[in-house]
């Protein structure tokens, strides 16, 4: 529901894998959880190291290492410490981030957690973490050391893993996307509805391509963390409830916004069971959800718009696409009309070739005049405007889409180009 991603780096698929660098000369096959904290204001911003932890295996991708998926907020670089070379590179959005476009953070400096996956490293490395503006220039920037037989390394995931179950498995975690599905405001008593919730989730993604026809490329597994209270907090009722990940509604005062600023938590469930994109399923039947690029989806599990909200949400954190509707005549603060975003499904025209130009037909008028004829609402590719919550000054790939409304059957042409692009990004 909330902001995320950009276009893959131009000429991805035609990379190849003569210039491949193989996993197994940098890496173990396990995990390297980095959590930070960030913190600061509108007008500084700093990056501090909490934890290292290591996961007893590696779910991530096995190729393109050393490549973005995507632009994002932020990005990670990990080299290795004897050569200088590059060995992993992945990007990110976070909650933080956000909260900087908002008003509290010109008054108020504040602290949210960030935990990231990246492969265990054989020898020392060196591990960079920055984070970029709404112009897309760095804003804070952490250099760290990891050697990987540091003492101090947490291990997790060893024993008493939380229970789960796979709804779907396509193949080995090393040509697969795992994605996690977890329980958040399920209590002991709800744990057979958790998992029919979470098949439904399952079905509903699986129900849109480019997600149909590469099923196959994703596993997914249902994570039940159970939790003390059923239901989730929601602040404007006065109501505050004891869960697993401590999510709440009135994210930054708004209504329908539902995150979670307890990222360790997450991850401190799911240690052990392979996963790399994660869905968080809410108890609740009060209409909500949140999605931020490379962290998680969070969506209300019984309200009437749960499925097509779920598959909304992911395609935030899964694929990094910006929301395209609109309300606000002012810019947003995170998207200024100087510079091209870097999510894939919506332009300001700065940089519209490296959009979705090539898929516009020859003589079509920019703007673009909304779609009438419902076969082309979801299909007809042109340059609308409004998009990324401002009615003017951006514009979106199509009438109506999946990252607009719930109502859009589909992704767009554009939407569904980019999630397969990311797909094979992944798995190829």
């Amino acid at each position: 529901m909330k902001k995320t991603v950009w276009i893959l780096t131009l000429g991805l698929s035609l990379c190849g894998h003569a210039f491949a660098q193989n996993f197994d000369d940098y890496f173990v096959d396990k995990t390297l959880r980095l959590d930070y904290i960030f913190t600061g204001n509108a007008d500084k911003q700093d990056i501090c190291l909490d934890e290292l932890s290591s996961l007893p295996q590696w779910a991530g991708r096995h190729t393109h290492l050393s490549e973005l998926p995507l632009a994002g907020n932020g990005e990670i670089t990990m080299k290795d410490k004897a050569t200088g070379k590059v060995i992993y590179r992945t990007s990110f959005s976070s909650l933080f981030q956000e909260w900087l476009g908002e008003k509290e953070a010109k008054v108020l400096t504040r602290g949210f957690e960030n935990t990231f996956l990246v492969p265990y490293p054989k020898q020392p490395a060196e591990i960079t973490v920055t984070l970029k503006d709404a112009y897309q220039k760095p804003s804070a920037t952490l250099t760290h050391e990891v050697n990987p037989k540091d003492i101090l390394i947490h291990q997790r995931g060893m024993s008493n893993l939380t229970p789960h179950r796979y709804l779907w498995k396509g193949g080995s975690s090393e040509k697969c996307i795992d994605v996690a599905i977890m329980a958040e405001g399920y209590s002991a008593k709800d744990e057979a509805l958790f998992y029919k919730d979470a098949e439904i989730a399952c079905e509903s993604l699986f129900d849109h391509e480019p997600f149909k026809k590469l099923k196959d490329r994703f596993n997914i597994v249902a994570v039940f963390s159970e939790s003390k209270d059923s239901g989730v907090s929601i602040p404007r009722n006065n109501e505050w409830k004891t869960t697993a990940v401590s999510s709440h509604f009135d994210t930054f005062y708004s209504d329908r916004y539902l995150t979670t600023r307890s990222v360790k938590a997450i991850h401190n469930w799911l240690a052990g069971i392979p996963y790399e994109h994660i869905i968080i399923l809410a108890n609740t039947d009060t209409y909500g959800g949140g999605g931020i690029y490379n962290s998680y989806t969070l969506t209300t599990a019984h309200h009437s718009m749960f499925r097509p909200v779920v598959v909304h949400e992911f395609g935030h954190s899964f694929g990094g696409l910006a929301d395209e509707y609109a309300y606000d005549e002012a810019p947003s603060p995170l998207y200024p009309y100087s510079v091209e975003p870097w999510e894939p499904n919506i332009t300001t025209l700065v940089h519209f070739e490296d959009k979705w130009k090539d898929m516009v037909k020859p003589g079509t008028p920019i703007p673009t005049k909304p779609q009438t004829d419902e076969k082309l609402l979801y299909t007809k590719v042109g340059v609308y405007e409004g998009g990324g919550y401002t009615k003017k000054g951006i514009y979106r790939p199509t009438t109506e889409c999946r990252m607009k409304i719930n109502e859009a059957p589909v992704f767009c042409p554009v939407c569904q180009r980019s999630l397969e692009r990311l797909i094979r990004f992944y798995t190829e």
